[in-house]
């Protein structure tokens, strides 16, 4: 059976580069939509599901950061790149904060912009797929199903995030010992990379968030290492 096609949503206001990236994603076999401002993709975004989104920053009508802001409340997950002229420092560490997977400086090399996207593609469907030998796990008050992606508490349940289940999922599996930073990095992001260190410390604050409900559970750094998941009566 002939495998599905990918869909990406390009959102950017040149209409020159727009079109010639759309053509170029189709030639390799994706279903592109292309929007031309920020408004125009995050309807789009809204109406429909997609695969991957690349967002041009500088846009009218709504920038790429605030519609990369509107993306991620909708879907955390989603695979995101920015294409941006805007290559300053402050700009690619907001773009990362933001939860993007990459900063992408124009002007870019479309065939290293294909491999990114295959690649991040690939990673995505193979932790989608992955199949864990152990799926529930109790620790402290919580009850939590990784398969189904449900942390719960009391009368209190929270569906995470396919990252954030992930993340949770390995921390369970070291529980009261070191999961390695770069191995948690390996595993989930696919390489260790300053970018991906920083977008998997706003996860991990995510899930402080959840395990706040109950005051013997906690997610210890230890500095430069990696993280514990500390719960206290437990070994």
């Amino acid at each position: 059976m002939e495998a599905e096609k990918a869909k990406i949503l390009l959102v950017e206001d040149d209409t020159n580069l727009g079109q010639v990236l759309k053509n170029y994603l189709e030639l390799h076999d994706y279903i592109v939509e292309l929007c031309r401002d920020g408004i125009l993709g995050l309807a789009a975004f809204r109406r429909e599901k997609f695969d991957l989104c690349l967002l041009d920053v500088m846009m009218p009508n709504m920038d790429g950061f605030t519609l990369a802001e509107e993306i991620r409340n909708a879907d955390p997950d989603v695979p995101l790149f920015f294409l941006s002229a805007r290559s300053m420092k402050e700009d690619v560490i907001n773009g990362y904060k933001l939860g993007a997977d990459d900063y992408i400086s124009k002007p870019f090399d479309s065939e290293v912009l294909l491999l990114k996207i295959k690649a991040i593609l690939k990673r995505n469907q193979e932790i989608q797929e992955k199949n864990p030998s152990q799926i529930e796990f109790e620790f402290g008050k919580f009850k939590f199903n990784s398969k189904l992606r449900i942390l719960s508490i009391d009368d209190k349940q929270y569906t995470l995030s396919p990252k954030e289940n992930a993340l949770l999922q390995m921390l369970c599996e070291f529980k009261n010992d070191l999961l390695p930073r770069d191995q948690a990095l390996k595993r989930i992001w696919g390489s260790d990379t300053y970018f991906n260190g920083r977008s998997m410390d706003v996860y991990i604050a995510k899930l402080r968030k959840y395990l706040s409900d109950d005051e013997t559970v906690s997610i210890v750094n230890i500095h430069g290492n990696g993280f514990r998941l500390l719960v206290q009566g437990e070994s």
